[in-house]
């Protein structure tokens, strides 16, 4: 039978990815971890002997802890979470099992950027429309959930990124940017291994609309015509980019989802 705060692999599959999805955590330790480095997409590490620095980071909201193999570590964590009014959930199988499970992305731990004070902290040129939305919504959905970004002139990007130890993204000449005829969302889907069928789907409709070759995607004009709105819509960058966050929430359900469906009406009329 089942544990009451079991969660089995691909019901974790299905959430991840959404706006509501459970906080992450993987508390293995360090030299389980060090034989097999990758993490479940957006989740984070955290040692399992510091249960009050835990839960002060996870601030009430619920969450899935996993170690290898999801026995005494994660079972143990999620029961003690559970006594201080977290619900908390443990992987069935634990890391080997997402990792043994065909379809189940994996991030190189080596592949995510330093994380300042807990975070990973991006720049990228301000106003921005297509990727420089698209981007920070695949980082924030499946690689870092608490990651900030930072809009500034084109010119400082690189000098606010040395400053602040910030990581640049889409701009020229840096490693995560475009790449031949492919834009900065795929560069993030290759290092971060992220390719599933949804948001490869995603991944070409952005890529028409970034890089203005419409005729590779039906959707890419309409994406094109509601990023420029979008961004007509706020003059504050940050403002513009959580209400992006919801735009391509609703986009990737479409890739995942609903791209069979269509609509007409009156019902049924040829």
């Amino acid at each position: 039978m089942a544990a009451p705060n079991e969660i089995t692999v691909p019901q974790l599959l299905r959430l991840i990815g959404l706006p509501d999805a459970p906080v992450l955590v993987d508390i293995s330790i360090d030299p389980d971890f060090d034989d097999d480095p990758f993490l479940i997409p957006g989740m984070f590490r955290h040692p399992h002997t510091d249960i009050d620095g835990l839960v002060a980071r996870l601030a009430g909201r619920d969450c899935v802890v996993t170690c290898q193999q999801g026995i005494k570590l994660s079972q143990g964590i999620s029961a003690i979470l559970r006594t201080k009014s977290i619900r908390a959930e443990f992987l069935q199988g634990g890391n080997y099992a997402w990792r043994d499970f065909s379809g189940a992305p994996r991030i190189p731990a080596a592949a995510i950027p330093e994380r300042v004070a807990g975070r990973t902290l991006w720049v990228t040129r301000h106003r921005p429309k297509i990727d420089r939305i698209a981007c920070p919504w695949l980082i924030r959905r499946f690689v870092d959930p608490m990651a900030d970004f930072l809009f500034v002139s084109p010119a400082e990007v690189q000098g606010v990124a040395d400053r602040f130890n910030a990581t640049p993204f889409d701009i020229e000449d840096t490693f995560w940017s475009h790449r031949g005829d492919r834009c900065t969302f795929d560069t993030m889907l290759d290092e971060f291994c992220l390719h599933t069928e949804a948001l490869d789907r995603l991944a070409t409709v952005i890529r028409a609309a970034d890089t203005n070759t419409h005729s590779a995607s039906p959707e890419a004009a309409g994406l094109l015509a509601l990023s420029v709105g979008l961004s007509r819509q706020y003059k504050d960058d940050l403002e513009q980019l959580e209400a992006g966050l919801n735009f391509y929430d609703a986009l990737y359900r479409w890739a995942r989802d609903g791209q069979g469906e269509g609509h007409d009406w009156p019902a049924g009329k040829a």
